[in-house]
């Protein structure tokens, strides 16, 4: 019995976590107004910035971590990003991926 509760204690608490990690789209749209300039209104993209609008979430937040990094070379992504939290990211991520691609 103890054992079983056990279990379902730790399960409960990795879906907490992860429940908490996942991105919020609404947050995400208000974030993004940051963001139209280079990649739309809509994730649409400008040319030459890429749209962001339908990608995955997770390729979205890989992204914007290598950015922010600095592992990808580009001085306005980094300085973009660098203000913002992991969650914040996951928001963003979130809310583009809620988006039709065009």
């Amino acid at each position: 019995m103890n054992r079983t509760l056990l279990i379902a204690g730790i399960v409960t608490l990795l879906a907490i976590g992860t429940a908490q990690a996942a991105g919020d789209a609404q947050a995400g749209k208000v974030k993004a107004a940051m963001c139209a300039a280079c990649h739309g209104v809509n994730g649409e993209g400008i040319a030459p910035n890429p749209a962001l609008a339908g990608k995955k979430e997770d390729q979205l937040i890989q992204a914007m971590k290598e950015y922010k990094s600095g592992q990808r070379d580009n001085a306005v992504m980094k300085g973009m990003l660098s203000s913002l939290s992991d969650q914040d990211l996951a928001n963003l991520a979130a809310y583009y991926a809620s988006l039709k691609e065009k």
